[in-house]
Formats: structure tokens, C-alpha cells, sequence
């Protein structure tokens, strides 16, 4: 039963990205509509199953947890679970301990994710300006976030900044965010948008700006070096020589990642997803709570990472949304 997660094409599962909640305090337009249908709240795994769902994950060899949402520091008590799996950092099983915010609960709570075990955080941030930003974030207010990532550093975090990239949107921000990350010692990561989820009278083709082009604009101000870096994830990695800054470019619609992939990802109802991609899933949460013995959810673990597929389609180039995902990415946690 310790054997170590191997999916059917001999990738090991080292990375868990699990969802605490689906609920946000934004409504950015390319993630969920601005009248969202949240979960009921019974139908979300307690922060109790939660330690012991990620607990058990652990065991069978996961190394680095992320945590997601929705957004997850809006979790009623979410600290007493980034306390609890502060006792698998210290025993050495768990490597790393990060989380995916919006950034609007940090000035809050930066201190004590440190306090934790959390030493990198990943801010969701597509624009400098404030009427911009309120409009893409539908309720954000951009003040509020610049504080949180403030005191993300202060407190000794390492911060990245994620950028989905919006054609007709951010596109005159390009240099300005790739200089004020350099300014405060920030990664940078641009990200294709992904068709997931009904998002109302949003274009997804319209939306849609090709990190190949992006990447050209970049180097006509900027020399680039390839990295060879690669973290088992989708981001492929370049220097800024003028900076000395790294810069990610996720690329879901136009290169594929998958041939390198170890992770899954949970809902916060306990759904595991082996492919973000992908509709397949598979329930963790009947054998969680049908008995207090793991050995069920850990049966119930390796079924499902024996059904983990090669890769998606997610594409664009036909000017269709083949591959289009029903399901929120509110919901699958990022």
C-alpha cells in the first residue's frame, strides 16, 4: 500500500493542487459569471476530511500540495488547515506548501501562512490599472491586493505573479508588469486563457492571445535566453537578460505539456480530476466518509490515478472551442 502513484504512462504523481472552496470574492470574467450557483456548503469536504484527504495523498508520495479555490484564504478557518499540514513539512514528507490567491486576503493573512510552513505564494493579478482591474475582476479593487502583495513580501514569502493574458486588454501592460515585477523581485508567469466553464456573454476566441505573439513583443524590447528549467508543470521558462528576471509562459492551447505531468487536482467536494482538460473524474469523497480506516480512499486514490489520460485538446487555431471544459475552473481549483 506504499507503493508510490504511477498512472498508466509511467508519470509519477508527485503534486497535488486541491480546492478548498469554489466560492470567490471576485468575479474575474474569464473564470466564472458574475451570478454564480456556489455548492452548498454540506456538499464540501469539512477542513477535517480535507487534512485527512491530503494526509493520505502524502503517504502514497505527493511531495508538493497547492492549494486553490475559488479563493481559498475566504475558507471559514482555512489557517487551522495550512496549520495542520505544517506537522508534514516538518516531518520532512511534504516539500512544499504553497497556494494560488487573488491576493485580496494577504495583508491578512501573509504572516501567518509564513508562520505555517507556506515560503511561496502565486498571485492572480492581470492588470496595474484600477478601472481595468475593477472591470475584469467584476468586484475587485486593485489597492486592496497591492497591500496583500506588499505584505506577501514582507513576511518573507517569494511571490509570482500570474497574468492571463487578454487580447484588448492587457496587451499595452506587457513592459509595465514585466518592470514592476523585476522592481520588487517577483517571478512572472503569462497564461493562454483556458475555455472552461459558461462564463455569459464573455468571447473566449476574443479573449484569446497567443503567448507566441506575446513572447515576440516581449523581445522586441527585452533580450530573452531559454531556460531549461522545467518543474514537471506546463510553464517553459526564459530570462530577461536586462533584469536577470525568470518568466513562465503557460501554454495550454499551444504547446502541448502533457507528455511531463504529475499532478491531479481535487474539488473542495472531493472529486479528483487527473486531467484539467479532461471531464473525467472520479469520486474520493463516498470512500472518505463511508469508513474512518484509509485503506478504502486509498484503494479509491490509485483507481483513479489508473485512469489519468495522456493529455487534452484544448484549441483554438480552428477558431472553435474544441475541447471546451462544462465545468468551472472556480470548481477544479486552477
Amino acid at each position: 500500500m506504499n507503493a508510490p502513484l504511477i498512472d498508466p504512462f509511467q508519470r509519477a504523481i508527485t503534486y497535488l493542487r486541491l480546492s478548498v472552496t469554489d466560492r470567490c470574492d471576485f468575479r474575474c470574467v474569464y473564470c466564472m459569471s458574475e451570478n454564480m450557483q456556489f455548492l452548498p456548503k454540506k456538499e464540501l469536504l469539512t477542513l477535517e476530511e480535507l487534512d485527512r484527504m491530503c494526509s493520505a495523498f502524502i503517504r502514497l508520495g505527493v511531495e508538493k500540495l497547492r492549494i486553490t479555490g475559488g479563493e481559498p484564504l475566504v475558507r471559514r478557518g482555512i489557517m487551522t488547515f495550512f496549520d495542520g499540514m505544517a506537522r508534514h513539512l516538518e516531518s520532512g514528507a511534504l516539500k512544499e506548501l504553497t497556494l494560488t490567491t487573488n491576493g485580496s486576503q494577504l495583508e491578512k493573512y501573509a504572516d501567518a501562512l509564513y508562520a505555517a510552513g507556506v515560503r511561496r505564494v502565486n498571485i492572480s493579478l492581470d492588470t496595474l490599472d484600477e478601472d481595468k482591474f475593477a472591470e475584469i475582476t467584476r468586484w475587485g479593487r486593485l489597492p486592496q491586493v497591492l497591500r496583500g502583495v506588499e505584505a506577501a513580501l514582507k513576511a518573507g514569502l517569494r511571490v509570482k505573479i500570474n497574468v492571463v493574458a487578454l487580447k484588448g486588454f492587457n496587451e499595452s501592460e506587457l513592459f509595465d508588469i514585466a518592470v514592476w515585477c523585476a522592481e520588487h523581485d517577483m517571478d512572472l508567469t503569462f497564461i493562454e486563457v483556458m475555455p472552461m466553464g459558461d462564463i455569459g456573454n464573455e468571447n473566449r476566441l476574443g479573449q484569446y492571445w497567443s503567448l507566441k505573439d506575446l513572447r515576440a513583443t516581449l523581445a522586441e524590447q527585452f533580450e530573452l535566453t531559454d531556460l531549461a528549467e522545467r518543474s514537471g508543470g506546463p510553464a517553459r521558462y526564459v530570462r530577461i537578460e536586462e533584469t536577470g528576471q525568470k518568466i513562465g509562459f503557460i501554454t495550454p492551447l499551444t504547446h502541448n505539456f502533457c507528455e511531463s505531468c504529475n499532478r491531479v487536482r481535487i474539488t473542495c467536494t472531493g472529486e479528483i480530476y487527473t486531467c484539467l482538460g479532461q471531464e473525467g473524474k472520479s469520486d474520493l469523497r463516498e470512500p472518505l466518509r463511508a469508513s474512518e480506516a484509509d485503506a478504502p480512499l486509498e484503494e479509491a486514490i490509485r483507481a483513479a490515478i489508473g485512469l489519468k489520460p495522456k493529455g487534452h485538446d484544448f484549441d483554438y487555431s480552428r477558431q472553435e472551442l474544441g475541447g471546451q471544459m462544462s465545468r468551472h475552473m472556480s470548481h477544479t481549483g486552477g
